[in-house]
């Protein structure tokens, strides 16, 4: 077996188990199973993980990351925001675009992750179930949500650092609102579908959300 850092160790552990768990569900995956999903032996499973709950802590953190990695790569300055028909828009009052399409452009950036990577989204659900529901694991659930909402926070303040924009409600207040929108409209679609009416949807929550956010105020003309 090739040796290879700790730290890439534990993320190979990591994505193999999300696989087994997806796949499996949460109770019936072993470190048995995810050893072998990984291909190492369960003694370097042992060696990286000393118990569940920090494998399961691991899981979380990996999965809420690629989601929000494409959401990062979507608002930063130098994105380029498509338009409803592919086109790149023209008004640059943000990166690529408006505030409001900079914030669509985000949006949609974690549904794709979504549509692209369902069972992912569901094993979040049940991960959730199972840690509030096994006893000793209680935390990883709160662990579980204080993550999306510090997540959402970051991402609010790369928004307002890459548009010069300024929020109108509290940092805090404003990410747990969204961790709990977005925790509810990922929720409904696994369980009803309908991705053509997803668009409008995203449109609508785009709308309220970017109202929420005060664009930069024009600057005079200069003199000279």
């Amino acid at each position: 077996m090739a040796r290879m850092p700790s730290a890439e160790r534990r993320r190979q552990l990591t994505e193999a188990a999300i696989r087994a768990m997806t796949r499996d569900g949460v109770p019936r995956t072993t470190t048995r199973s995810i050893a072998a999903e990984a291909g190492v032996s369960l003694s370097v499973f042992h060696y990286c993980f000393d118990s569940k709950q920090a494998l399961l802590e691991a899981v979380i953190e990996a999965i809420t990351e690629h989601s929000v990695a494409r959401v990062r790569e979507a608002i930063r300055p130098e994105a380029r925001v498509q338009g409803p028909a592919g086109s790149a828009a023209t008004s640059h009052t943000g990166p690529g675009g408006t505030l409001r399409d900079t914030v669509r452009a985000g949006f949609q950036a974690y549904w794709d992750h979504v549509a692209a990577s369902p069972g992912e989204h569901m094993l979040t659900y049940e991960l959730t179930q199972y840690a509030l529901r096994q006893p000793g694991f209680e935390h990883l659930a709160r662990r579980q949500y204080e993550l999306y909402c510090a997540t959402y926070g970051e991402l609010l303040e790369q928004l307002c650092a890459a548009t010069g924009s300024e929020l109108t409600v509290p940092v805090a207040v404003l990410a747990r609102y969204l961790a709990a929108l977005t925790d509810g409209l990922t929720l409904n679609h696994l369980v009803l579908g309908d991705p053509a009416g997803a668009a409008e949807i995203l449109d609508m929550v785009a709308d309220h959300v970017a109202g929420l956010i005060r664009a930069p105020a024009a600057q005079p003309p200069s003199d000279t």
